[in-house]
């Protein structure tokens, strides 16, 4: 692979958009918690425990977003259109009926299932019917996640940022309309925000599809002997990918399940610090990005010299990213009583400090993502990007949340903490199965693949 004239700017082009895209995202999340907020503590606790639960769901099968970019750039940087094509055909089927089944499953009597997984009864009551609609939102949304990565992957990283800026726009008005009513629209309190999101999800993934089957690479349906051969690949990625995801998204499902014990105002604060840090967070997941494009391009190729230079270069960007945004969120610390003036004095107390001990890891955090969801799946270790994640949230992580939150005077202190320790433990195991890929062998064996 030719190095670019210019690295960063190479970089940027595809960390920008997708960051900018994500972060935009992230903000309508907090924007509709802002306008549940001004419902209550308990409206801001059922609809982030809700998300907690279906995000769980979300991130899992969206991995294969993650999968059909690492695969379509290789593909793209070898020129096997064929295989782009069926790839990514086969992506959108099973990710579609894949993310139908788990929506039915959260639809079904959503309160129940809210307060079986540790929601209080008020807190189930509020959320049950906003998690009927987000539970129908995954369909477009995990779809829409993979036609983003082809286009991300093929070098049109600001069609789905600007898709993403419309749908936002649309989906944040009609929340505040729907959440209080106006004129002949009546107020639906905390389920209008769920519509909301249904109707946003759906928009994006209409204005999306022309993009990717009209001008990026036209659809064909997977035959017999296609879906063996694009599957297996697909799913080697996927599968460790999507577990990896499902074990993070759980380990931050049960950590909400613990500030539950602690009450209502606990988790609400809990929830407020957490969407405010996924802004800062998701700003700098570009790199993320950047590196499956890059990478799997440079694999693609068969420039190990290429691989190499990328993943230098990511990982500083990643560190100079991770601290000024972790600075960034420290200081959103002193917004904690303009967003939400109805949250009284302990929970607005509670959500800073939450805000200035995770600010406090930001550019580990970052380094996570980047190894764990782009340069150790681009270099097939997906297996290591599953055990550390695991690991670290259920050996170490929610244990000491649960000791030091629970069972001694730290209480909400202690468990993000715990959080803390997780993410520091885990960088250090990325790191580590990191320098033990073998990336000479891995750009052999797809050379070998090229026609």
């Amino acid at each position: 692979m030719k190095a670019p004239t210019s690295p960063v700017r190479e970089v940027a082009r595809i960390a920008i958009p997708v960051s900018t895209e994500a972060v935009v995202l992230l903000l309508l999340n907090f924007v509709n918690q802002i306008i549940v907020g001004a419902l209550g503590a308990v409206a801001i606790a059922a609809v982030g425990f809700a998300n907690s639960l279906s995000f769980i769901v979300l991130i899992t099968v969206s991995a294969m977003g993650i999968s059909v970019t690492i695969l379509v750039a290789r593909a793209a940087g070898a020129g096997r259109k064929h295989d782009m094509a069926t790839t990514i055909s086969s992506a959108v089927l099973v990710g579609g009926a894949v993310s139908g089944l788990f929506a039915l499953v959260l639809a079904i009597r959503p309160e129940s299932l809210l307060e079986l997984v540790g929601a209080s009864s008020s807190v189930a009551g509020e959320g049950a019917m906003y998690l009927q609609f987000i539970a129908l939102a995954l369909i477009p949304s995990v779809v829409s996640a993979i036609l983003s990565g082809v286009l991300r992957a093929t070098g049109r990283p600001r069609v789905p940022m600007v898709i993403t800026f419309i749908t936002a726009g649309v989906g944040a008005g009609l929340a505040w309309l729907l959440v209080f009513g106006l004129g002949p629209i009546p107020a639906l309190g905390v389920p209008g925000a769920g519509i909301a999101t249904l109707v946003a999800a759906l928009l994006k993934l209409v204005l999306l599809v022309p993009f990717v089957f009209r001008d990026t690479i036209a659809w064909e349906t997977p035959s017999r002997d296609d879906l063996r051969i694009v599957l297996r690949p697909l799913f080697i990625l996927a599968i460790p990918m999507g577990l990896t995801e499902f074990a993070w998204a759980s380990g931050t499902f049960l950590y909400n399940v613990v500030f539950q014990q602690l009450g209502d105002e606990e988790l609400a604060a809990a929830q407020i610090t957490v969407n405010l840090e996924g802004i800062f967070i998701v700003a700098a997941i570009g790199v993320m990005t950047a590196a499956t494009a890059l990478i799997g391009t440079a694999v693609g190729q068969g420039d190990v010299t290429a691989v190499y230079s990328w993943i230098a270069l990511l990982r500083k960007i990643g560190l100079v990213t991770g601290l000024a945004f972790g600075a960034l969120f420290a200081l959103a610390a002193c917004l904690v009583p303009v967003f939400f003036p109805n949250a009284g004095p302990g929970l607005q107390r509670m959500a800073v400090i939450g805000i200035l001990i995770n600010s406090s890891i930001q550019a580990v955090k970052v380094g996570n993502m980047i190894f764990g969801a782009g340069i150790l799946p681009s270099g097939n270790d997906v297996k290591g990007a599953l055990i550390g994640t695991a690991v670290s949230a259920f050996a170490i992580g929610l244990p000491l949340a649960i000791i030091l939150g629970l069972f001694t005077p730290l209480g909400i202190v202690g468990i993000f903490l715990a959080r803390v320790i997780e993410e520091i433990a885990k960088f250090h195991y990325f790191r580590y199965r990191a320098r033990r890929i073998d990336w000479s062998a891995l750009v052999t064996a797809q050379v070998a693949r090229t026609p």
